[in-house]
């Protein structure tokens, strides 16, 4: 799938003001707009391209999931339709000036008047290819989409889970769903269950509902992305002279692990595919050792004696 960078098909940065997004839009309609196409097909597919990058940027809430998961991951959450749903294109162009009454022939000659067998009223969503086809039968639109926050525990990230969780169906009433959490649902990551969104207000297919979770702190582990971190303590003589270490892992297992002489504070050692499992395409993140050296607070006697003996060796 091509992607697509929106803010440069708009001509605008990334840190574009909603207002500047507008203008850039208005300028590029006023050249690509169908009215002054001529039946250029060229001209068309440009019009569609600024209207799909100006309903995704003049929406604050696709503009943040553009922004955070990029173009090509966006294009897989979003269909044309979602794309454009609640974006009236035809309110916006009247807005800009061109009003409601822009038609084709089948030849692609514009012309004004009623809609007949000859003139076909310009219609957005025919333009873009879910609403009005062929025979002038009307695609049904789909009722919204629905997320759902799920908390999961980074062990049940790791192995994968099922859970049952509670929706309002079409009826106004409840329904408990299983819902079988994969592998890899770290943040950030959704599963789509099918038909299980909002129903249309307008008779079509009822909207898709998206499972995210949320990662619930762990008491041992840290965790960013698919890797995981763990802190162990060592005296200042271990870390000083090299010693072993006891790592437990996310599946509950214990690896033993050398500690170099000379490691530093704050050091961190990788156990190169002890993270969390990838949800797509298999792999693992690592596991990542963060050393904290444990400074004795009060020395005794002949700690103090012991110290400066070493004091004068150089060390």
């Amino acid at each position: 799938m091509a992607q697509k960078d929106y803010y440069q098909i708009l001509g605008v940065g990334k840190d574009a003001s909603q207002d500047e997004i507008k203008k850039a839009y208005r300028k590029l309609a006023m050249k690509y707009h169908p009215d002054h196409s001529a039946g250029s097909k060229e001209n068309e597919e440009k019009f569609k391209e600024i209207s799909e990058a100006y309903a995704v940027l003049s929406d604050p809430e696709k503009r943040k999931q553009y922004d955070t998961y990029g173009s090509e991951d966006f294009q897989q959450r979003y269909s044309q339709e979602d794309i454009f749903k609640d974006f009236d294109l035809g309110d916006i162009l009247k807005e800009f000036g061109f009003g409601g009454a822009s038609f084709f022939t089948s030849g692609g000659q514009k012309g004004r008047g009623r809609r007949s067998s000859t003139h076909h009223s310009f219609d957005p969503e025919s333009l873009f290819g879910f609403g009005n086809r062929g025979g002038g039968q009307q695609v049904q639109r789909k009722g919204r989409d629905v997320e759902y926050e799920i908390p999961l525990t980074l062990q049940e990230v790791a192995g994968g889970t099922s859970k049952t969780i509670t929706i309002t169906n079409a009826s106004g009433g409840t329904e408990a769903i299983a819902v079988k959490i994969p592998k890899g649902l770290i943040s950030g990551k959704k599963i789509r269950l099918a038909g299980k969104g909002e129903p249309s207000p307008y008779g079509g297919p009822a909207g898709d509902l998206y499972i995210r979770s949320k990662i619930v702190q762990d008491p041992v582990f840290s965790q960013k992305e698919y890797d995981l971190y763990v802190d162990r303590q060592v005296k200042l003589t271990e870390a000083l002279l090299g010693t072993k270490i006891d790592v437990p892992t996310i599946e509950g297992k214990h690896l033993s692990m050398k500690v170099a002489p000379g490691t530093k504070p704050k050091s961190r050692l990788r156990v190169a595919g002890q993270g969390l499992p990838h949800m797509k395409g298999g792999g693992r993140g690592d596991l990542y050792v963060v050393i904290d050296v444990k400074w004795p607070k009060q020395l005794n006697d002949k700690q103090k004696t012991l110290i400066k003996e070493l004091s004068e060796t150089g060390l």
